[in-house]
């Protein structure tokens, strides 16, 4: 199975760049380390970069996997070609761009393109965010998925993620103790379904909940708590489509022999333990 560590970055294609931009620093509050014609990085933690907008087609998404220190990609071309699962080795343009060693780009069974990358950059520079939203890294995605059977078996079984918990049929997955690195929802979509940062603590959710509502950006979820995770989250609409989460005080998971996943009901009380309803599509029976 695949030697994932962590999600690296996520690349994200918009209809309208400057938008984006506008709302990756002034309103989720991210920062801004490289702007181009086509394309803007951005920090939210000691990472080089954890999110980028291309110009372009909105529904481009690519999602980098850091592998595990002393693997090589060698091996993971080896396991991926295992399992039929075409490969291409990353250009050293775009090697360059990512600001990685090296990569291999493959896509997972729903469509979605994936990269593996190795020895990804970090910054000498600390982390400076353009609004006080308490950010304190980039944790995890919510991913599309036609079939979450299908999906889920690709994840585990070729990418050695293990499930938490269920909600309904969706999985969530790990590849860390972090209780969820991606997490599979019902949807005729491809691509990534929402964006999480993981902020200090409540009081920086409840903070944004009211500069949400004051700059006019849909909240779509919460505030609220999720049973899975234990985490404290906010969902709020973003551009492209993508949906974005402030959470914290998300629950770890270190000691795998013990840990059983659970059943939790496709239903809000699966999702929140407050009483928060979704107006999510993929989180809608």
């Amino acid at each position: 199975m695949l030697p994932l560590r962590e999600i690296r970055y996520v690349r994200l294609g918009t209809a309208n760049l400057d938008h984006a931009v506008e709302f990756a620093t002034r309103i989720l509050g991210l920062q801004l380390v490289e702007r181009a014609a086509d394309r803007a990085f951005f920090r939210s933690d000691g990472r080089e970069h954890t999110l980028c907008y291309l110009a372009g087609a909105p529904s481009e998404h690519i999602v980098g996997f850091e592998i595990e220190d002393g693997s090589s990609l060698e091996t993971v071309a080896d396991l991926l070609g295992q399992a039929k699962i075409d490969t291409r080795w990353g250009t050293r343009d775009e090697c360059d761009e990512r600001r990685v060693r090296r990569l291999i780009r493959f896509k997972d069974r729903n469509g979605t393109t994936i990269e593996a990358v190795e020895r990804g950059q970090v910054s000498g520079w600390r982390y400076f965010p353009t609004r006080d939203a308490g950010i304190t890294g980039f944790s995890h995605i919510g991913l599309h998925s036609g079939d979450l059977r299908r999906d889920e078996a690709f994840w585990t079984g070729v990418c050695g993620a293990r499930v938490s918990d269920w909600i309904g049929e969706a999985a969530l997955l790990r590849i860390n103790p972090v209780h969820h690195t991606l997490a599979l929802f019902p949807s005729q979509r491809v691509g990534v379904q929402h964006v999480n940062h993981q902020v200090e603590s409540i009081d920086d959710i409840m903070r944004s909940w009211y500069f949400l509502r004051g700059q006019g950006i849909r909240i779509v979820f919460g505030p609220g708590r999720h049973p899975t995770s234990s985490a404290v989250f906010l969902y709020f609409d973003g551009p492209d489509g993508v949906v974005y989460e402030y959470s914290c005080g998300v629950k770890m998971i270190t000691d795998e022999a013990n840990h059983h996943p659970r059943q939790f009901p496709f239903s809000p009380a699966g999702f929140c333990m407050w009483g928060s309803k979704p107006d999510v599509p993929e989180f809608r029976s």
